[in-house]
């Protein structure tokens, strides 16, 4: 095999992995459930900054 074959299988195992490594993770951050906004009356630091808090 030439050196250009065995870059281009190497290349396309590390893609194929990162796809499915971001499947996975998708998938895990799917399953912990629906994304909640965060609570719009606590500004925290921020109303300090603005003289709201």
């Amino acid at each position: 095999m030439d050196s250009g074959k065995i870059v281009a299988i190497i290349t396309g195992a590390i893609s194929i992995a990162l796809a499915l490594a971001y499947l996975v993770l998708v998938q895990i951050l799917d399953f912990r459930g629906e994304m909640l906004p965060a609570p719009i009356d606590e500004l925290g630091w921020l109303g300090v900054l603005w003289g709201l808090g």
